[in-house]
């Protein structure tokens, strides 16, 4: 089997300063989700039930690669009764 021969310096070093910024936000928006569901008790499918989403469409949401909206932040700040992002 042949290896690369690309560093993840190298790989990193061809994202811009904008997709790494959106990248760390999602990343924090889904471990928040996580961490709200876990304080919930909530499985995947708990939470898809009771927001009326499917479960597939909450394990995309806590891959850290989904492009949130300002509505799906909104509806999940007010289910859990926590935001999910501060703005200061």
């Amino acid at each position: 089997m042949k290896r690369a021969k690309v560093s993840l310096r190298e790989l990193l070093g061809n994202i811009t300063p904008e997709e790494r910024a959106e990248a760390r936000l999602s990343f924090q928006i889904s471990n928040r989700l996580d961490l709200l569901m876990q304080e919930n008790g909530l499985t995947k499918k708990q939470l898809a039930d009771a927001i009326g989403k499917r479960p597939s469409e909450v394990t995309r949401w806590l891959s850290g690669e989904h492009n949130f909206t300002l509505s799906t932040i909104a509806m999940l700040s007010s289910f859990f009764g926590k935001p999910i992002i501060t703005v200061k």
